[in-house]
């Protein structure tokens, strides 16, 4: 309660609750973790870390969904967070979120920095960094905060899993390894507790596949892809799989079939992931060109 910081203990239940939701990054848990942030603030109205919630919640409703927020909105509850206490980290992360939505990649690197500053043991501050480094393909940028956010929540499987694709990208081979070996182990265990959830299964297919576990990394896409079929994130990383695994024609299908409905920020990381490469030399990766813009 001393970290939370509110007096209401309801607020932060509900706070931690939306935390929760939000890093299970799906259109649905956005949603549901956005009103757990937004009944936080109706009972405390001066809890600036909810507003950062809301801000983060918008922010990504609107990079990977969509969703018509408004990027001036989204600043406008992320200056609300920072108004109500400017020495805490997750609020300037959440302005970086916020800048890094509206393009505006310079400052909203700045603000990481800043948060980071503040608190060197922010999982936000460093995860949300990484992620909006690598969708500006500053890739060894992204791996020291991937890094830190998976030594501050141990139990984290995205960030081990993300460092995977990086790792390979740096040329880090014996880190590639061991980030699939652990990476695996997590992702195994965050499915078991939420098996309705696709991202640990689709997250873990580059594990499985690094590993040399190729039919698993096949029933790992297929579970994927039974639980939401239609999540955009589910198909890249499912796309990545079917590349990695040779399936050349399967990944193209899935691309030119998702991308026209997907969203700018994962349209930049194909331009940067390595789980690509194998396409790149392939006549059908003109459309693919096209269809990124």
């Amino acid at each position: 309660m001393r970290q939370a910081p509110t007096d209401n203990v309801e607020a932060y239940t509900y706070y931690l609750r939306g935390r929760e939701f939000f890093y299970r990054h799906s259109k649905h848990y956005f949603h549901l973790a956005r009103r757990m942030f937004v009944k936080a603030v109706e009972l405390d109205p001066l809890y600036a870390r909810a507003y950062a919630g809301i801000a983060d919640c918008d922010s990504f409703l609107f990079l990977h969904y969509h969703i018509d927020v408004g990027i001036d909105n989204i600043m406008a509850t992320a200056a609300k967070a920072l108004a109500l206490d400017d020495k805490m980290a997750e609020a300037h992360a959440s302005r970086g979120v916020a800048l890094s939505a509206g393009g505006r990649h310079e400052e909203a690197s700045a603000e990481f920095e800043q948060a980071i500053a503040l608190d060197p043991n922010s999982f936000e501050a460093h995860y949300l960094y990484a992620r909006a480094s690598v969708a500006q393909g500053n890739l060894e940028r992204a791996a020291a905060p991937f890094e830190r956010a998976a030594q501050i929540k141990p139990d984290d499987y995205q960030s081990v899993c993300l460092l995977i694709n990086l790792y390979r990208s740096l040329g880090r081979d014996q880190d590639t390894e061991d980030a699939a070996r652990k990476g695996i182990n997590l992702a195994e265990r965050e499915l078991e507790r939420h098996p309705e959830d696709p991202r640990p299964a689709h997250l873990g297919i580059a594990a499985l596949i690094e590993l040399g576990e190729k039919e698993r990394a096949r029933e790992w896409i297929s579970r994927a892809l039974a639980i939401d079929p239609d999540d955009v994130h589910t198909l890249y990383n499912v796309a990545c799989g079917y590349t990695k695994l040779g399936d050349i024609d399967k990944a193209f299908d899935l691309l030119e079939g998702s991308l026209p409905r997907s969203v700018p920020q994962l349209k930049q990381w194909i331009k940067h992931d390595s789980d690509f490469d194998a396409l790149r030399n392939v006549p059908r990766y003109e459309k693919i060109l096209k269809l990124i813009g």
